[in-house]
């Protein structure tokens, strides 16, 4: 028989320990290879989908579009033109009005109507935010008031044009929430502010135009004194749930006399206003 020094078994097989991979690491390198495999799998499935759901979005806007150009065209005798301007159209293109609407109805987001947005409260006809905008004038060194925030739609198509854009919201809960979504969304020359538009914003008067997204039966004398020379406001006005207009008030640059124009007829929710006196 044939001895083997003492040790020699037991050191062989540690040597076998030290050089071989247990299977329970080969099983969780396999696992961790699969958990990477499927995890790029739906990344790029991810990708594909929000590739495809951006595509499918722009083409409801560029639908959207056509539709408001189409309305311009048919509004032609009580606009005195037949189009909206280019540039008008292309910031209304690209401002994503899905983002503006609550999630009930984001479905109907590029549909060339009014939305609820609650409180009683809407997000204006795509063609009317793009026709007030457009009678507006809004060049690139323009402050603009907004009267009626909503959900924040208009003040984002404004802040495309204009330098600065003060949009004030009557109801507390819209006002906030508009503020959030216009900050999320990098919109960061619009100001907002909680409070009631009738009276205008006096710290930061006078504005080169002045938008008012709600009927008002008159046009609110705070506003007009508010309008730079030279400068236009577009209002609707009429009796709530009644027949009203939308009318272009415009201030003479030399002489500061105000003229009004009735443009067509439009339906608002009413202007709503407290009680203080001026």
């Amino acid at each position: 028989m044939r001895w083997l020094r003492r040790g020699a078994r037991r050191s062989d097989a540690w040597q076998g320990c030290r050089t071989s991979t247990p299977s329970h690491a080969i099983v969780a390198r396999s696992w961790s290879a699969l958990a990477l495999g499927v995890f790029l799998a739906l990344l790029v499935a991810a990708r594909s989908l929000t590739a495809a759901a951006q595509a499918d979005l722009a083409a409801e806007r560029a639908r959207m579009v056509a539709t408001i150009e189409a309305h311009a065209k048919q509004a032609s005798i009580a606009l005195g033109r037949d189009s909206i301007a280019p540039e008008i159209l292309k910031v209304v293109g690209d401002v994503p009005r899905h983002e503006f609407v609550p999630d009930r109805v984001r479905g109907d987001a590029y549909a060339d109507r009014p939305l609820p947005i609650g409180y009683g409260q809407t997000v204006s006809q795509p063609f009317i935010v793009a026709l007030m905008t457009d009678l507006l004038r809004v060049r690139p060194g323009d402050v603009v008031l907004e009267v009626g925030t909503g959900s924040g739609y208009q003040a984002a198509v404004l802040a495309h044009l204009a330098r600065r854009v003060y949009t004030i919201e009557i109801v507390p809960a819209l006002a906030d929430s508009a503020a959030a979504r216009l900050q999320r969304l990098g919109y960061g020359n619009v100001a907002t502010r909680s409070g009631d538009g009738y009276y205008g914003w006096e710290e930061a008067e006078p504005f080169d135009g002045i938008i008012v997204t709600a009927a008002a039966s008159q046009i609110p004398p705070p506003l007009i004194r508010q309008l730079k020379p030279g400068g236009r406001m577009v209002i609707p006005l009429g009796a709530p749930f009644a027949l009203q207009h939308l009318v272009l008030v415009e201030r003479n640059a030399d002489d500061g006399r105000v003229t009004t124009k009735q443009l067509l007829p439009v339906s608002f929710v009413p202007l709503t206003s407290g009680s203080r006196q001026r």
